[in-house]
């Protein structure tokens, strides 16, 4: 009889729950949206009842689809965005506020004034993380600030933090649960990833009291139960991660240079460094990931790139070149090069390796010769050549090549994008058969927690590849090519 694992993917516009048996193969899912709100300009946040009720829905209806009982199911793993913060009460799970979205920029004053103190390095040597409103440290201070009565509420120990994985444990566990994960606490702001400690000096600046935190383990292992009451059995919490991390998991990127690039709206790029925490000279993240060694979890260095699969929603939406996203391969096939067209999409500034808020979207090389195609497929390269800079960094800060790259997301099916990527980054990009990699790695973690698994080795020998696509371009028109694409670069920089 097949043993089935849940995997709740909670996202930041939907909710959705996959149902896999015991070779990892998807027998079903479910999902559902929930409203984004914004408050005021630059301001982001998500009802916690609503992030609550989508998941528990999405988990219920899988489990139908799926055709079997609740009673089925031998693990259950979570992947969360990362960063979101949820403060509610103790005794009554109320939430005292929103949660506060990691893309939320209303703490970015405040960031400011802890860089102009000084204290950029110090906070990046404990948490391999920049000061940044992007992490949980500055939403939690600006709720106990801001909420009336929430700050002396949790100095009397009534109130608890968590990141999105943690608010849904003990929504499960019927408040029986509060822990999280070494990959979410590492995201925070707050927690030493040399220690692997919520750490006393950092809780001090921030003002934030250790009773509200959650207990932090492994990503691979027993969080506590589910509540019958709540969800119809006694189910182990048995994997936890971050999207990211839990992605990474998903290519079985266990080993030191084995890394993964996730190709959504942005894209987000993770090398396994280890059991070494790599100190990044090129504006990149030093994180903790899901697998371990010796013990302890391992390290990675993380890029995020702003505008990834997002360039091809501008080409329909705004520029009505396309009617949808895989017309972009189309397209782009039927030319075998750009005729020097480049478009770096800069709408929101650039990310790593640049991190230059005030850059802009830049078109270079047009001539009366640029057709339509040429533009479309600049738009396409643009999301691999912006991935190749972030690798690239990822090299020189390794001091070694990378090799590989695993791929996942929604532009992972453009054939045009993967072969342009391997030839850019002279490596093989591989892309699996079953593109749910974070919740693919949710549910290696919580079937590794049951013994469902034995070791990644177990879990090998079931993994399927798509393609792999080969490096094939000339030396020299790859050098050419970047050449062009990094004075591109240096134009929407300064403008």
């Amino acid at each position: 009889m097949s043993k089935y694992i849940v995997a709740l993917d909670q996202g930041t516009t939907s909710s959705r729950a996959i149902v896999f048996d015991d070779k990892a193969n998807i027998v079903a899912k479910s999902q559902a949206e929930f409203e984004q709100i914004y408050p005021h300009p630059g301001w982001v946040e998500h009802r916690p009842e609503d992030i609550w009720r989508t998941q528990f829905d999405s988990l219920v209806k899988a489990i139908e689809k799926a055709e079997i009982k609740i009673d089925d199911v031998v693990a259950l793993g979570i992947t969360n965005q990362r960063e979101t913060t949820v403060v509610w009460d103790k005794n009554t799970g109320e939430p005292v506020y929103n949660a506060i979205v990691w893309q939320c920029r209303r703490t970015s004053d405040y960031c400011d004034e802890l860089k102009k103190q000084g204290l950029e390095q110090k906070i990046y040597d404990k948490t391999g993380l920049p000061i940044d409103a992007y992490f949980s440290a500055s939403k939690i201070k600006w709720i106990l600030d801001n909420v009336d009565g929430a700050r002396a509420r949790a100095e009397r120990g009534e109130l608890l933090f968590g990141t999105i994985d943690t608010y849904l444990m003990w929504r499960l566990s019927g408040g029986s649960v509060h822990a999280t994960d070494y990959t979410n606490a590492c995201r925070t702001l707050l927690f030493n990833i040399h220690k692997l400690e919520w750490d006393g000096e950092l809780l001090s600046l921030f003002g934030i009291p250790k009773s509200m935190l959650p207990e932090v383990k492994p990503s691979k292992g027993l969080f506590g139960y589910t509540d019958p009451k709540v969800v119809g059995a006694k189910l182990p919490i048995s994997g936890v991660a971050g999207d990211q991390q839990s992605a990474l998991f998903g290519h079985l990127c266990v080993n030191k240079g084995e890394g993964k690039n996730t190709y959504g709206t942005g894209c987000f790029t993770l090398v396994n460094t280890g059991d070494k925490a790599v100190v990044s000279r090129r504006g990149l993240v030093t994180t903790l990931i899901a697998s371990e060694q010796n013990g302890r979890p391992q390290y990675a260095l993380e890029g995020s790139v702003f505008v990834g699969g997002a360039v091809l929603q501008w080409l329909r939406d705004e520029m009505k070149l396309i009617s949808h996203a895989k017309e972009a391969d189309e397209i782009a096939e039927k030319c075998p090069d750009t005729g020097g067209v480049y478009i770096v999409p800069a709408f929101v500034g650039l990310g790593a390796p640049h991190w230059q808020a005030d850059a802009r979207g830049t078109v270079c090389g047009i001539t009366r010769g640029t057709k339509r195609e040429h533009f479309v497929r600049a738009a396409l390269e643009s999301i691999a050549y912006q991935v190749f800079d972030v690798v690239h960094a990822m090299e020189n800060d390794l001091n070694q090549e990378i090799t590989g790259l695993n791929v996942d997301g929604g532009a992972c099916v453009s054939n045009v994008l993967m072969q342009f990527q391997a030839d850019l980054l002279k490596a093989d990009v591989v892309r699996p058969k079953v593109v749910e990699t974070t919740a693919l790695g949710a549910c290696y973690l919580a079937g590794l927690g049951v013994g469902v698994w034995n070791t990644v080795d177990d879990i090998k020998t079931d993994r399927e590849i798509d393609r792999v696509f080969s490096p094939s371009m000339e030396e020299d028109r790859r050098e050419k090519l970047i050449m062009g694409w990094l004075e591109s670069v240096a134009r929407a920089k300064y403008q």
